[in-house]
This record gives C-alpha cells, sequence and structure tokens, in this order.
C-alpha cells in the first residue's frame, strides 16, 4: 500500500479550476427513469423544490444515460433485460438537449447494442460512446459523429481484459485511459465468489488497449462498483459495494491507477451490524474536492409473520471530508437516506443540492411502506447534508433504476 508520502508526491503541477459564481451558474435539470419513461424535473434550488415538466419514452427500461461535454446532446442507453435476465432488445439513443429548459428532442436512429448495457459515458473529447455490459463482462465504444448522432461501433483489434460483471466505464480527466470497474459477485449456493477489479485502457481514436488490471491480491473480497475523480489533483475514489468500503487511489501523469490503495475506509454508519444485502453504492467528489459522497444500499428482505419486509439495512449517504495534503477521506456523517436502495444521486455544480433516488417500494415491519421517490438534501458549508423532502415516485412502470443531475450549458 502507498504511503502518504508516495501519495501526496504524486501531487506536484496539479491546480484546481476556478469556480463560477452563483450569477454566472448555468441552469442544472434533474432526469429519473422509471422503466422506459424518462422524467425533466426542473430544480428550484432556493426552495430544494422539484417540478416535473415532461417524460419521454424510450425503446426498453432505462439502465444509464450521459451528457455530451458540449452539452447539446444527450445519451440514453436501454434494454428489455434486467439484472440475471438477458435481452434482444437493447439500444443506446440520441437526443439534442435543449440549454435552456433541459428538453430532449430525438436524433438520429437508436443503435443497437450487443446485450444489456449496464453503464455509459462520453470520453472527455465527445468524440466516442463508452458502453460497459456486465453479462457477460464487456465494452463497446462507438463514434460519435460531427452532429451528435450516434455513429459506427469502433472495432477493437486486441482482446481486452474485462474481468467479472462490469458496471462503470469512465475517461480519465486527461482523456489519455479509460477505466473500467468490474465488480465480480459474491458466492452463491453452489458458486464460488468472482473476483472484482479495475482495467486500466488506452485510448487512441477510439481504440482501447490493455494496460493494467488493479485489484488486491487475487481481487476475492474486492468487489468495486464505481469510480469518481478528484476535480483537481491526481485522486480517484472507488465505492467496493460487496465489501461497503470506500477506496482511495492516486493517479499517475500517464493516467494509470496506482497499483494499491493509498487509504481503505469504511462506508457504513454501523460497521458491527450488517444485513443481508448490503452494498456500497454511486460516488460523487464534491465540486470544490474537499468532500466525497457514496450511498449504502440495502433491498434485503426477511419474513415476519409470513410476509416478506425489509431486513432494516442501511440505506443512507455516507459524506466523507478528504484531507487535502493526502487525499485521505475520514467519514464526517451518514444520513438517512428516506428510501429503499439509494441507486442513485447528483450533486450540483453549484454544491446547494443533492438529489437521490430510491430504486423501489418496500413494506417495513411496522406495516407501513416505505415508497420509492426523489429526496433532495441541502449541502452545508462544511459537506455535511441536511435533508429537505421526499417526492413519492409512482414505479408501477418499472424500478427507478437510473437518474442524474445534468448541468445546461
Amino acid at each position: 500500500m502507498l504511503d502518504r508520502r508516495a501519495f501526496t508526491a504524486l501531487l506536484a503541477g496539479t491546480v484546481a479550476a476556478p469556480r463560477m459564481t452563483l450569477a454566472q451558474a448555468p441552469k442544472s435539470v434533474y432526469y429519473a427513469a422509471t422503466g422506459p419513461e424518462l422524467a425533466l424535473y426542473e430544480i428550484d434550488f432556493a426552495d430544494g423544490a422539484l417540478q416535473k415538466r415532461a417524460s419521454y419514452a424510450l425503446p426498453a427500461n432505462i439502465q444509464y444515460a450521459w451528457p455530451h461535454p458540449s452539452k447539446q446532446f444527450f445519451y440514453v442507453v436501454s434494454s428489455a433485460g434486467g439484472p440475471g435476465v438477458a435481452s434482444d432488445k437493447n439500444f443506446a439513443n440520441a437526443f439534442r438537449l435543449d440549454r435552456a429548459t433541459g428538453a430532449l428532442t430525438p436524433h438520429g436512429e437508436p443503435a443497437p447494442l450487443r446485450q444489456r448495457p449496464i453503464h455509459a459515458s462520453v470520453d472527455r473529447t465527445g468524440e466516442f460512446l463508452l458502453t460497459a455490459y456486465n453479462t457477460p463482462s464487456t465494452v463497446t465504444v462507438h463514434r460519435i459523429k460531427a452532429d451528435g448522432t450516434i455513429g459506427e461501433e469502433v472495432a477493437q483489434p486486441e482482446k481486452l481484459e474485462t474481468g467479472i460483471y462490469a458496471h462503470q466505464i469512465l475517461a480519465t480527466p486527461a482523456n489519455q485511459t479509460v477505466i473500467l470497474v468490474a465488480r465480480g459477485n459474491n458466492a452463491a449456493t453452489g458458486k464460488p465468489e468472482d473476483p472484482g477489479s479495475l482495467h486500466v485502457f488506452g485510448l487512441k481514436s477510439g481504440v482501447l488497449s490493455n494496460i493494467a488490471t488493479v485489484r488486491p491480491g487475487d481481487g476475492l473480497g474486492f468487489g468495486p462498483r464505481h469510480l469518481d475523480f478528484h476535480p483537481g489533483k491526481p485522486w480517484v475514489y472507488v465505492s467496493v459495494e460487496r465489501q461497503n468500503q470506500l477506496y482511495a487511489y492516486a493517479l499517475g501523469n500517464d493516467g494509470a491507477l496506482a497499483r494499491d490503495p493509498a487509504f481503505i475506509k469504511s462506508t457504513l454508519a454501523d460497521r458491527a451490524n450488517v444485513k443481508a444485502a448490503q452494498g456500497a453504492g454511486p460516488i460523487h467528489v464534491h465540486p470544490n474536492g474537499r468532500f466525497v459522497y457514496v450511498t449504502n444500499r440495502n433491498q434485503g428482505e426477511v419474513e415476519v409473520d409470513g410476509k416478506k419486509v425489509f431486513n432494516d439495512g442501511e440505506n443512507n449517504v455516507a459524506v466523507f471530508a478528504i484531507d487535502q495534503e493526502s487525499g485521505e477521506p475520514t467519514q464526517i456523517q451518514t444520513i438517512e437516506g428516506h428510501g429503499i436502495h439509494l441507486r442513485n444521486f447528483g450533486i450540483d455544480p453549484q454544491a446547494r443540492l443533492l438529489i437521490a433516488s430510491s430504486i423501489r417500494p418496500m413494506p417495513l415491519r411496522d406495516g407501513k411502506t416505505l415508497t420509492a421517490g426523489l429526496m433532495v438534501y441541502r449541502l452545508g458549508g462544511d459537506g455535511k447534508l441536511t435533508f429537505v423532502r421526499k417526492y413519492d415516485v409512482d414505479t408501477g412502470k418499472g424500478q427507478q433504476f437510473w437518474s442524474g443531475l445534468v448541468t445546461l450549458g
């Protein structure tokens, strides 16, 4: 494991980008998907309020979405499948993004995908759509045409090391490399554990090349889900789903990850009481780089009086302060999630609000049902969160599988 001196030595030459004033800040909107429907919400940042303005139908259940760097286009991947369910109806759709309202207009023909996508993003130049698939674990790269529509798939001449159960794919800040997060799987009846790993690829003209596979030992006991980059220093923070942990890595000048994490922290409020189906979720670094946020998610069930109810696991948002010299994260808060399985959240660039979404409703032990919803939190100057309100969401059309905050140009 890297010591603090080695970790800090990689910081030379990094400068945090200046922040806009509130008067200069562009508008941000929130999108949330239930099944194949994508809803657009206007945000009142002063009141912490959401107002649904429109909804859009996709050809299948929405899995993930990502804006183009120009803020002119928006990409959504969808599938008729789901966790453990294969599908021959898988698509990537492009939309033109209204830079004043966030309204979406279909843009070009949907691109068929070979299997169910689990994550998609756009590289930093806006030239390529990167898509990750979990079963089997693989990736594709599609060209994005000059007009923003989705072009042809880029052939990959090399056999890529993609691990087991890919869950996220992101270009590094300098766009030199792409990192694929492969979660692995817990042991199940008659089946041993699958190891997790982080895969670093070179990126050149849309072609990926193997650079390194990063994992502790053989990858057993390591189940990473998502990662995020510090905005001004070469630090990478990884939510480790299956172990309920937060890892911090150094990012080299060449876009490669350090072999070993500099820091490993628990994400849970109660580390001694881990319920079945407990896992860490999405992760985002605060726009000022001083804090990092990760959700704890649980949708496990127990039987009470002949009925299946929530097992009382942790559904919350964990807040960590980041030491600006070493990069070490220290937990300073966990706050109630007010929903089951917090699968997604977003933070606006001016760090006024954090908005999280829960995936489904679930009966509780007391006979009540905790609804699915959108939860709004206000961010303080100390990085801590204050709950503002919850909006119930009807998941009759499908689970609330993806949501995200998008800033308009």
